[in-house]
């Protein structure tokens, strides 16, 4: 048990704080797998602006939210035309 004034104010406010971030987490996670079903921009600027929150706060390390963004990202790119080479 925390013994002073400051460690006791410090445990009451982890606590809130545990609790916003696993409601932000959650959230993510829920919109991440709710895009993976149906990949669409509207969807994926969603998932950015809530990954960059998370980031942003340290919820979730910044690398993590790039290689999400990065993952995600391939899943709403249209295949792209391949060129013929040219003989020459």
């Amino acid at each position: 048990m925390p013994v002073t004034k400051q460690a006791i104010k410090k445990v009451r406010a982890d606590k809130r704080k545990t609790i916003i971030n696993l409601r932000v987490k959650k959230n993510l996670k829920k919109t991440v797998a709710a895009f993976s079903k149906n990949p669409t921009t509207a969807a994926l600027k969603t998932v950015y602006k809530l990954a960059d929150r998370a980031a942003k706060t340290n919820i979730i390390h910044k690398n993590k939210a790039a290689r999400l963004k990065s993952r995600l990202s391939n899943l709403v790119k249209s295949p792209t035309k391949t060129r013929k080479k040219s003989n020459r």
